[in-house]
């Protein structure tokens, strides 16, 4: 039977609620700016009613849960969104860093520096005998391979601090991915009864999620979706088992987790490389191309597959493919030239440090020398040849061998009348002596040189290819392939340089083919007409037919495009990622203006909820004062 005192009761289950409102409202104000925090909302209903001869007297309100507003489907996507757009801004701002590198718009550069070293060997063509223009080409030929060396190691450390970052973020994972194993088991403790949803520390797992999506694009799994449709009609929650997946594998499954491993144990350039640790730790490689966020733009800016072999390097990646194309650049630019300069009389040439054996085919060997033919020719004292032979590469020939054999030392030692003048003691075999050196560390190499006596005779010899512009062409790129009488040092971008011979006296740069002929300027128009002629360039599985200018154009116009196509996508991104950030705001985050309203209501209930039990002490007062 309702009584007054029933009455007092319902005054007070106002006021608690009212209360609740309050202390809900002053939380969501309070943490409006706390990054991923969820409103809340009080959810009220009606009491079970007091039955009566009279009917169902209202017995009240009561808390049934203080809920947040959620919804599971627009944080999936804005998570989701976050991970592209984390990866898209890492990818523009490397991009455009390493587009800082080929400043080619602005006319200077790599390219603007190849310009005048062609200039100088122009200007070394008109004036050949003129040391003052060796020294000046001798410091533009420094000061261009200066700037592609550079420019690659350059390219090289930005590669390297990709790498480095990939470690630390990896550690950030798995840190966030245990924390997240214990919020796991705090919200199963809080909600083990079947009561309140643990608000706010599913707020910090959804704060973990996102960070997590960022990094590395993980996805929650969850069991199911439960609609709350008492505080609004699109809340809903996450319930049931839970687990993160990382390209498809489970980094945390309910209140444990499996950290993802990152080692470069065994990898010379320190690449790191990742795989996934069971639990009974055993090491799973990951498909690195699935992951996103931070970590899958760093692996796919510095290359995610990386060679086993003695390289060590990525196989892909956008840094890496620019790398291989300078090195490309680089490498084939100094043994075109280096081909070119053998062809200046010497008395000796020396090949660089070559890694095969002295009976290994030269064309299934790692020197890029092509099936043709060279000349080696002698010059006299007065610059007159003396001698010339043809020398022969194919898929038979070796370096070294018996004369008579189809080796590059039989060829060259065979006895044979080269002039056609019946004289057995003026040709190749008389004046060339081929030598094949093999150094204490194991290194090969070769030496030709002219024979004693007739070098102090002053004899000369040469060695004349084709400019190797088309394949159908029969050059061989033999003394480019082998650095024989060398203008160039090294074998790629990180290490090219102008010989140290000509380095240390540029007054021993030669301009013509017959170096005792004075104003002979063959060699340096050969020079010059080199940067019309085409090469194959080899980058990997490509090769780019094209000119050295063409080629340094493809260098810095894929990192043009690339970049010019990371700043296209982020915009369409971002523009995504705020949409959708606006449709996640609109439904969880706080609006102050609705919070001092929703404090209003509130402060109207509580006084409301007072005036009832107000009431209910005027009318105890009265009761008893009748009874008096």
């Amino acid at each position: 039977m309702a009584s007054i005192f029933n009455t007092l009761n319902i005054g007070y289950s106002g006021l608690a609620a009212a209360q609740a409102g309050v202390n809900t409202t002053s939380h969501n104000i309070s943490n409006a700016e706390s990054e991923g925090y969820t409103r809340q909302r009080v959810v009220t209903a009606a009491t079970t009613p007091l039955y009566t001869s009279q009917g169902n007297v209202g017995n009240g309100t009561q808390i049934i849960d203080i809920a947040r507003i959620f919804d599971s489907y627009v944080f999936d996507r804005f998570t989701g969104i976050s991970a592209d757009k984390e990866y898209s801004d890492f990818t523009k701002t490397t991009l455009e860093e390493l587009s800082t590198y080929f400043p080619e718009i602005d006319e200077v550069g790599i390219k603007s520096d190849l310009k005048e070293y062609y200039n100088m060997w122009q200007s070394f063509a008109d004036n050949p005998d003129n040391d003052a223009i060796k020294l000046a080409l001798a410091k533009q030929t420094e000061t261009l391979a200066q700037n592609i060396t550079s420019t690659r190691d350059r390219i090289s450390s930005l590669q390297s601090s990709l790498n480095d970052q990939l470690t630390v973020n990896i550690k950030e994972i798995n840190s966030l991915a245990e924390d997240l194993a214990k919020i796991n088991v705090s919200i199963e403790i809080a909600e083990s009864g079947g009561g309140f949803t643990a608000n706010d520390l599913r707020d910090k797992r959804g704060v973990i999620e996102l960070s997590l999506a960022k990094l590395i694009g993980a996805k929650p799994i969850n069991g199911q979706i439960e609609s709350n449709i008492l505080i609004s009609s699109s809340s809903n929650e996450k319930t049931g088992s839970y687990s993160l997946s990382v390209d498809g594998f489970n980094i945390v499954d309910g209140n444990s987790y499996h950290p993802i491993h990152i080692s470069n144990s065994g990898n010379a350039n320190g690449f790191y490389e990742l795989s996934y640790e069971r639990q009974d730790g055993v090491l799973i490689p990951m498909d690195e191309k699935n992951l996103g966020g931070k970590v899958g733009a760093i692996l796919d800016l510095r290359g995610d597959d990386i060679n086993s072999g003695t390289s060590g390097v990525p196989n892909n990646g956008i840094l890496q493919k620019v790398i291989d194309q300078l090195d490309a650049f680089a490498s084939k630019m100094i043994e075109a030239t280096n081909n070119i300069y053998a062809s200046g009389s010497t008395t000796k040439m020396e090949s660089n440090i070559i890694d095969i054996e002295s009976t290994d085919y030269l064309l299934n060997s790692s020197l890029n020398m092509r099936a043709g033919s060279f000349d080696l020719i002698v010059y006299d004292i007065d610059g007159n040849e003396t001698a010339r032979r043809n020398i022969t590469i194919d898929s038979l020939t070796t370096m070294s061998g018996a004369a008579g054999s189809n080796s590059i030392q039989g060829q060259i030692e065979t006895v044979g009348d080269d002039n056609s003048d019946g004289n057995a003691n003026n040709d190749i075999d008389d004046f060339i002596e081929y030598g094949w050196g093999t150094y204490l560390n194991g290194d090969n190499a070769i030496e030709l040189s002219m024979d004693s006596a007739f070098a102090a005779k002053g004899y000369k010899f040469a060695i004349e290819d084709k400019l190797q512009s088309s394949e159908f062409d029969s050059g061989s790129n033999f003394a480019g392939a082998l650095g024989l009488s060398r203008y160039f040092d090294g074998d790629s971008a990180s290490n090219i340089d102008l010989n140290f011979k000509l380095k240390d006296n540029p007054t021993n740069i030669v301009s013509g083919t017959i170096t005792a002929m004075t104003g002979d300027n063959s060699l340096a128009l050969n020079m010059i007409q080199q940067q019309y002629e085409k090469y194959d360039f080899k980058v990997g599985n490509v090769t780019y037919n094209s000119t050295i200018y063409g080629m340094f154009d493809v260098v810095a116009t894929e990192v043009g495009v690339n970049t010019n196509n990371a700043i296209i996508n982020n915009q369409t991104i971002t523009a995504k990622y705020n949409a959708t950030e606006l449709e996640y705001s609109s439904v969880s985050k706080v609006s102050i203006d609705e919070e001092l309203t929703n404090l209003i209501k509130y402060q109207t209930s509580y006084g409301a909820a007072s005036k009832i039990i107000t009431t209910i002490d005027q009318m105890m007062q009265t009761l008893l004062g009748i009874k008096q």
